[in-house]
């Protein structure tokens, strides 16, 4: 039995904000500790994209592996750079569709 909960980062395009909710409600009580991207109500300004791009990459960091939510395969530019990046971090990395 480990000491502490499996910590899962979720990434993908804020397009499928709903099924990240539900990826990360379902891990949440599969006893997992989920750390997934942040959201916000109204556009963000550049200079915003680019503090939470880095912040996430510092997620996947903490993170034990990576689930990248990918409904249809769409992989997106700044999920491609997350992928990219838990790659050569030697992070595990599954996708809830084919790509």
């Amino acid at each position: 039995m480990p000491d502490r909960p499996e910590i899962v980062c979720i990434c993908g395009s804020t397009r499928f904000v709903n099924e990240m909710r539900a990826a990360n409600r379902d891990l949440t009580f599969a006893g997992v500790i989920v750390v997934a991207p942040g959201e916000a109500d109204e556009l963000i300004t550049n200079e915003q994209k680019t503090v939470l791009d880095a912040l996430h990459l510092r997620k996947i960091d903490l993170a034990d592996r990576v689930l990248v939510v990918n409904p249809g395969g769409y992989i997106g530019e700044s999920t491609s750079r997350e992928i990219t990046y838990a790659h050569t971090t030697g992070k595990p990395i599954s996708f809830t569709d084919p790509v």
